[in-house]
């Protein structure tokens, strides 16, 4: 080994009272490995070099898998926080008129949603003035609308609780003017208790990628279960 200082007498003294900090810094111990990887020639192969660009890689798809679960656990936090504060808002009012206009106005704000509906099956489908009176959010349709709509995109009848899926548009009978906005739509497939026609809540937003079939519906199918039965005490 040469005599000869190659580098700054500072530097020198600095790496030698902390050698740590170059341990601890992997760009400088990649740039060493490499250096020495240099000196040895073209005919010789490395396998520690090797075994530590391996191990390296290893430790970049664990720390990156690490950063998608953590971001995973808040997301899941916050749309737990974000139903249970809707849900509270659902149980708030004393009067059914009040409920309904919170769906969409204060619990479609809170779920980031731009139109809540309310579809009811009845023998008598007529819109009457009554329905009328209780504004936009609900709609009353013939039987057998419920499992239509839900399965008319699946090309399946559906059976699950909840159904998330992208659509075109929304359908105008339902959401009337703002049909055309939606791009995407979750919908709730509601029991109303014994001797009922079930029912159907809708969510539909203007974000494509706000409900799509890749996504988890527990907290949904919740929420739909909270409803029912804010819904059968408003029916009895």
């Amino acid at each position: 080994m040469s005599s000869t200082a190659l580098i700054d007498a500072s530097l020198r003294a600095r790496i030698i009272s902390e050698p740590e900090s170059i341990l601890e810094d992997a760009e400088v111990m990649r740039a060493l490995v490499a250096a020495n990887e240099r000196s040895m020639g073209a005919n010789i192969v490395d396998m520690r070099g090797i075994a530590m660009e391996r191990l390296e890689a290893r430790l970049d798809r664990l720390e990156e898998t690490h950063r998608s679960v953590i971001a995973a656990a808040y997301e899941n936090l916050a749309g737990t926080n974000q139903v249970h504060r809707a849900i509270l808002r659902m149980l708030d009012p004393v009067e059914f008129e009040t409920f309904l206009d919170d769906l969409d106005g204060e619990v479609a704000a809170i779920l980031r949603v731009d139109a809540i509906r309310l579809v009811l099956e009845s023998a008598q489908a007529e819109q009457d003035p009554a329905v009328e009176r209780l504004g936009g959010v609900l709609r009353v349709v013939e039987p057998g609308f419920v499992r239509r709509h839900v399965s008319a995109r699946a090309g399946e009848e559906a059976v699950r609780p909840v159904t998330l899926r992208q659509i075109d548009a929304g359908e105008p009978r339902i959401y009337g003017d703002r049909a055309a906005e939606l791009r995407s739509e979750a919908c709730l497939r509601l029991d109303l208790g014994a001797g009922r026609l079930p029912g159907l809540l809708l969510m539909g937003a203007e974000d494509p990628h706000q409900f799509s079939p890749q996504h988890g519906t527990d907290l949904l199918t919740f929420f739909a279960g909270v409803f029912e039965r804010a819904m059968r005490r408003w029916l009895a």
